[in-house]
């Protein structure tokens, strides 16, 4: 009798003072019937639901641990409470996005023709006989998928080699002298100028260049380039700092010049960070609208020419069948397009970051002895 009960009263003196592993779910499960009851009160909505769910969940569990547990199991409890909330308040956005995103431009996107043709010569009653017959949807984003990516990639052909080579600048030659804190104080005033400014400065200098009206993709790149460089400059300055000295030191030592250095031993150890910095920095400015509206204007047609004549984008694209459908009487064969681009600029930047990693694993260096 006494061998068979050991385990038992074992068992019950470990697992006393503390919260069955059911309580959790059990709380759950009150707080979601009690929120539902009391937003009827107010008139039922989701978010709502949530909100007063939330806060049930927290309270019901803090109390319950605190009447069980004590004290500190509850306080614990709370800011793990608190740290979760914070997380789902975080991640709620972007989800709520994504899910938009999908919903409103999978139809688009599935419209045969979408990614292989342009604007070029639909018209308002292209659209009525799609709304009216039920047709296809005619038009796509070919021609702004074009000038995105032609425009983004000489933007970044010009902003990482410069961002690149003065973050190297400002953490191995700078040393505090007085260039390198003027450098430093420029890249953090243009990191927060706001993007129509830096539209305005690259049309601005190609009107003294090249005359009045010159509106281009290679404007367009050098305006995005204004915002792309302080972006560069100091995510790469941070990923040059944490590079250990010793590293640096070991190679002197070895009568290694400082510029081969650099370039061998600092910057493929930061390399991870500096391609994470490099697609935040595209990502930063791959879906503006404004620089390129007044730099690159807006085109209906293909244009393969980055250095002449007007070319769209997938931003541009996106803003101009909102604000100007292709049938005002019909808006909704041009909405369906604005989507399927909204999508389709949220495929590239998760593509950007899958090559970003790809990258990154390419060129880290390799670990072993």
């Amino acid at each position: 009798m006494t061998a068979t009960m050991t385990p038992t009263r074992r068992r019950s003196h470990l697992t006393k003072g503390q919260l069955p592993k059911y309580a959790p779910w059990a709380v759950l499960g009150v707080a979601l019937v009690l929120g539902a009851a009391l937003i009827n009160l107010i008139g039922f909505n989701a978010f709502g639901w949530g909100i007063f769910t939330a806060v049930l969940f927290t309270v019901g569990l803090v109390a319950w641990s605190g009447a069980v547990e004590g004290a500190r199991k509850a306080k614990d409890k709370l800011a793990t409470c608190l740290v979760v909330g914070s997380f789902l308040i975080a991640v709620l956005p972007l989800v709520s996005v994504i899910w938009t995103a999908l919903v409103n431009g999978i139809p688009g996107l599935l419209t045969p023709g979408f990614l292989g043709t342009s604007m070029n010569g639909v018209t308002g009653a292209a659209d009525n006989r799609a709304v009216e017959n039920g047709t296809k949807v005619l038009g796509g984003v070919y021609h702004a998928l074009i000038g995105t990516v032609q425009i983004t990639a000489v933007a970044t052909i010009i902003s990482v080699p410069v961002g690149l080579l003065t973050s190297v600048y400002l953490v191995e030659y700078g040393n505090d002298r007085p260039l390198a804190k003027a450098i430093t104080f420029f890249v953090d005033v243009m990191t927060g100028i706001p993007s129509i400014v830096a539209g305005l400065f690259a049309a601005a200098f190609f009107f003294l260049v090249m005359g009045p009206g010159t509106k281009t993709g290679a404007v367009a790149a050098v305006a995005l380039s204004v915002l792309m460089i302080p972006v560069v400059v100091r995510s790469s300055e941070e990923m040059l700092k944490i590079v250990p000295n010793e590293l640096r030191e070991a190679a002197y030592a070895l009568g290694v010049r400082k510029w081969r250095t650099i370039l061998k031993v600092v910057i493929p150890t930061a390399i991870s960070g500096i391609a994470s910095g490099v697609t935040l920095a595209i990502a930063r400015v791959i879906g503006e609208t404004a620089p390129i509206l007044v730099t690159a204007g807006f085109a209906t047609a293909i244009n393969n020419n980055v250095f002449g004549g007007w070319m769209a984008s997938l931003p541009t694209f996106i803003y101009t069948q909102i604000l100007n459908p292709t049938s005002p009487s019909n808006p909704g064969p041009s909405d369906q397009r604005a989507w399927g681009a909204a999508l389709v600029l949220i495929i590239l930047v998760m593509l950007l970051n899958l090559i970003a990693r790809l990258i990154a694993s390419i060129f880290a260096p390799k670990k072993g002895r």
